[in-house]
């Protein structure tokens, strides 16, 4: 079944089905990360049914962004919100293999790429049955090296990557930004509370970049009481919700 709901009132509408995985607090703490500005080039890759693009495009309007993704059925949902929020124009979305995105895309033709990945390698434990489901967390259909291969592709000479990853890969995950020629330049950590262990990892990386990688302040999620933290309601765009 389909479910739409807003990003914020009178924002854009995104989309999810129950039969595909549904849309997660990383995707929405992924969105915080990237430097926007108007006109620039972005792909997503595994865009699923295009929720990214359209918190990126709700804080920056002026971007061009283009979503790929392996499911059709997640991608005619993607197509389906596009239309929905007349925006056909900046965000559009293809049915492809990123591993396959040379055949595709020229090298250089973007300036940010953004990646919700699978966080979990085949070999880790039990997949889920469910075929949309096993895409979304196992790397079944596409690896980290296989990730990070297409980001540098598609990346102009400087461009960013910015993806959201489970602490514990921490290591494969800078191994194989830089063995890509991504080089690792910010960090910036997902923890519940003040002092408790990171949950989520949020990375920014750039084609061509020189050493030196920044370790930001860790991202909180909720303060001492379990409230959402300020920046999580930001993030959320609570605060346009509590505007009279």
């Amino acid at each position: 079944m389909e479910h739409w709901e807003a990003l914020c009132p009178g924002g854009y509408r995104f989309v999810y089905d129950d039969a595909l995985f549904r849309p997660g607090t990383d995707t929405f703490l992924l969105s915080s990360l990237p430097r926007l500005k108007p006109g620039l080039r972005m792909m997503d890759l595994g865009c699923g049914t295009g929720l990214l693009g359209l918190l990126l495009l709700q804080r920056q309007p002026g971007l061009a962004i283009t979503g790929v993704d392996i499911q059709p059925a997640a991608i005619r949902l993607a197509e389906k919100a596009a239309v929905e929020n007349g925006l056909t124009d900046r965000l559009s979305f293809l049915a492809a293999d990123l591993r396959n995105v040379k055949a595709l895309f020229p090298t250089g033709s973007f300036d940010l790429a953004v990646c919700n990945p699978p966080y979990y390698p085949c070999a880790s434990g039990a997949l889920s049955g469910d075929s949309a489901r096993r895409t979304a967390r196992s790397e079944v259909d596409c690896s980290l090296e296989d990730i990070c291969r297409a980001a540098s592709h598609l990346l102009r000479w400087g461009g960013s990557f910015c993806l959201v990853h489970k602490p514990e890969r921490l290591t494969d995950l800078l191994c194989a930004l830089r063995e890509h020629g991504l080089e690792p330049k910010r960090l910036r950590f997902v923890c519940k509370t003040a002092g408790s262990a990171p949950s989520l990892v949020l990375a920014e990386a750039r084609r061509g970049g020189r050493p030196g990688l920044t370790i930001e302040e860790p991202l909180i999620l909720q303060t001492a009481d379990g409230a959402p933290s300020a920046e999580v309601d930001a993030i959320y765009f609570r605060q346009q919700e509590e505007t009279p």
